[in-house]
């Protein structure tokens, strides 16, 4: 399938989506290193409040997506890698390290210029996502259940003497 036709207005939307995006994750470099952060990484230093307001301005990249054409299935998955980058960045200072390490706004405008670019391939990746995801938390969770009834009657054993 060919690229995607943006309407006029849409190529300006989506060059300050770009713009925005860096600025959330990208602006700044770590001094002698090449990690860049963003405003993102200094806003999830405030607990929770910073990390909704970087979810706030997600919902920019959201409305472009919509404008554009984008499909559900993209705009899901966009959903879930800002959903990711709030839960993990609740987190006190491993959260931090994963804002600067997972750049939600930077994923979610690459993968909204890959559509534009080859709708057909990412839609199709990003229905898989949509499966994958899950069932992947569907067993992270299982596990976690295992280990604490594990742990819990291994306590029991140890209480008891057994």
């Amino acid at each position: 399938m060919p690229p995607v036709e943006l309407a006029p207005g849409h190529e300006k939307e989506l060059r300050r989506l770009r713009r925005i995006a860096d600025l959330f994750d990208n602006e700044f470099r770590i001094p002698l290193t090449r990690w860049r952060f963003g405003i993102d990484a200094i806003l999830g230093l405030v607990p929770g409040a910073g990390d909704v307001a970087g979810a706030l301005f997600a919902l920019y990249g959201l409305w472009v997506a919509n404008l554009v054409g984008a499909p559900a299935s993209v705009q899901a998955r966009m959903v879930l890698q800002v959903a990711v980058d709030v839960l993990a960045g609740m987190v006190p200072v491993v959260g931090d390290i994963f804002d600067i390490a997972f750049k939600a706004h930077v994923r979610n405008r690459r993968l909204l210029e890959g559509w534009l670019a080859s709708p057909t391939r990412v839609r199709r990746q990003s229905k898989a996502w949509l499966i994958v995801l899950p069932v992947g938390a569907f067993v992270v969770l299982l596990g976690c259940c295992a280990a604490a009834a594990w742990g819990f009657i291994a306590l029991v054993r140890w209480v008891a003497g057994l």
